[in-house]
C-alpha cells in the first residue's frame, strides 16, 4: 500500500509560556500542503523482522530511531500484526519547519490501520500519534487547523486560502528545534491567533500576524530574512518562516513569479487548497 505523507507550513506561532515538563504551550495555525513524501508498506512473509528502506534524502539515522519505525512498534505493541517492508522515499527537507518527519509517522499509522483492517478509532490513532510527536496529530486531519498547547491539540479554524498560491523556499539550513527556542521571548498574546486569523484580511496578515521564532532566528541566520524579503519584493501579501525550520513561504494572490534562488536552495510552488 502506497500513500504520500504531505508537509504542512505554520501561519504565525506564538510562544505563550514555558510549561512544568520543560515544554512550551504555543498556538498556531497548520495548513497542510501537497508537496510530500512517499512512503510504501506491504507485508514481509520472508523475514522475521520488519526492514526500512529509503530512498531520495538520505535519512541519517539508524532504522530503529526512525519515526516510521517507531510508528510500526506502537502499532504492532497494541495489535497482534505481520512483519512489514516499509519503504520512505524522501522529498521534503529536513529541519525546516515542514514537519515532514511527523507526517511520515502518522502516515505509517494511517497506512497499516487500513493495511490490516485494525478499525482503530481516530481518537486510538490521534493517541498513538501524539506519543510519538507533538504535530504528529495534524496529519491524521490534514485540513487547517489552530494548534495550541504543545501543538498537540488542534480545532478547526475559519480560514480559506483556496485560489492563492504559495512559493516555498528552503535554503540550505537545517536548524533544531533545541536551537530555536534558546533564544525566544516567551510572551502571552493579547488578542489569539485564531481570533486575527478569522477576523483579519489575507492582505493584512502581515501587520498582525507573526512567528515568534524570526527575531532569533533571523539574526543567527540573515539568508533567512533575505529570503522573506525577496518573496515580498516579488509580490507576496504575506511571508513568513514555518515552525521553527529554515522554510520561508510567501502567499501570493496570483501564481508566483520565477525568483532567481540558488540552485542549492528546494523552491517549491503550488495552488492552496484549502
Amino acid at each position: 500500500m502506497i500513500d504520500f505523507p504531505n508537509a504542512k507550513i505554520n501561519i504565525g506561532l506564538n510562544i505563550k509560556e514555558k510549561r512544568t515538563d520543560g515544554f512550551h504551550n504555543i498556538e498556531t495555525i497548520f495548513y497542510p500542503l501537497t508537496l510530500s513524501d512517499i512512503l510504501e508498506i506491504q507485508i514481509n512473509s520472508d523475514n522475521d523482522r520488519p526492514t526500512l528502506t529509503n530512498t531520495g534524502l538520505a535519512v541519517d539515522t539508524p532504522d530503529e530511531n526512525n519515526i516510521v519505525f517507531k510508528a510500526f512498534e506502537i502499532m504492532r505493541k497494541f495489535n497482534i500484526i505481520p512483519e512489514v517492508n516499509m519503504h520512505l522515499h524522501k522529498i521534503i527537507p529536513f529541519g525546516a519547519g515542514l514537519g515532514g518527519g511527523s507526517s511520515d509517522a502518522a502516515f505509517t499509522l494511517k497506512i497499516l490501520n487500513e493495511l490490516f483492517s485494525l478499525e482503530k478509532q481516530k481518537k486510538q490513532l490521534q493517541d498513538y500519534a501524539e506519543s510519538l510527536g507533538s504535530d504528529c496529530p495534524f496529519f491524521l486531519k490534514n485540513t487547517p487547523q489552530y494548534a495550541f498547547e504543545k501543538g498537540n491539540k488542534t480545532e478547526p479554524v475559519n480560514l480559506s486560502l483556496k485560489g492563492f498560491s504559495i512559493l516555498l523556499v528552503v535554503p540550505n539550513i537545517q536548524i533544531s528545534t533545541k536551537f530555536a527556542y534558546q533564544g525566544v521571548k516567551v510572551e502571552k498574546p493579547k488578542v489569539s491567533l485564531k481570533k486575527r486569523i478569522e477576523e483579519i484580511p489575507v492582505n493584512e496578515w502581515k501587520y498582525h500576524i507573526q512567528n515568534d521564532f524570526e527575531t532569533h532566528l533571523f539574526e543567527h541566520y540573515n539568508e533567512l530574512a533575505d529570503i522573506k524579503n525577496q518573496l515580498y519584493e516579488a509580490g507576496a501579501v504575506f511571508a513568513s518562516l514555518s515552525g521553527s525550520g529554515s522554510a520561508i513561504f510567501g502567499i501570493f494572490e496570483e501564481t508566483p513569479p520565477d525568483v532567481n534562488f540558488p540552485d542549492s536552495y528546494f523552491v517549491w510552488k503550488e495552488k492552496l487548497r484549502y
